[in-house]
């Protein structure tokens, strides 16, 4: 008779594959987590610190649009409008019109932007020096599952 652990309840998963999933969710989660309070510590709402992190480290090919930010984080247009108000009243990011087309906005981070951006970032790699192995390990589990089962 098989254990409990090997025993396939829901959609053909063992209770193993079920807690290789959820310990890489939670190491995921504490990561993130972490971030959230790095840019709460600089005065930043998380999608504010976000914003600013895919606004700097959007490839040279393409526009720093709202448009574009918005897909990039996954969020709705007026969302990131708003996200982009409030971070220019506190003089973290500019907009400026496209030389290409003056009805699009171009966000640029501004030089304090950059600063408090630059100390979340070199607390996100010290982190992630820290914690990769136990996400990296993670992971390497999930992919060892074999596919189609």
């Amino acid at each position: 008779m098989p254990s409990l652990r090997s025993r396939r309840p829901f959609g053909g998963f063992s209770q193993a594959e079920y807690e290789t999933l959820a310990e890489f969710r939670y190491h995921l989660a504490r990561f993130l987590r972490r971030r959230k309070d790095a840019a709460r510590a600089e005065g930043l709402q998380p999608q504010q610190y976000e914003l600013l992190l895919a606004v700097s480290g959007l490839p040279k090919e393409k526009q720093p649009t709202i448009k574009e930010i918005a897909a990039q984080l996954c969020l709705e247009h007026h969302t990131v409008v708003e996200l982009a108000d409030r971070l220019e009243k506190q003089g973290l990011l500019v907009r400026r019109s496209s030389p290409l087309d003056k009805r699009v906005a171009l966000l640029q981070v501004t030089r304090s932007g950059q600063g408090v951006l630059g100390r979340i970032v070199g607390f996100s790699f010290a982190q992630l020096r820290d914690e990769a192995p136990l996400l990296i390990t993670s992971l390497r589990r999930i992919l060892k599952r074999p596919t189609g089962s």
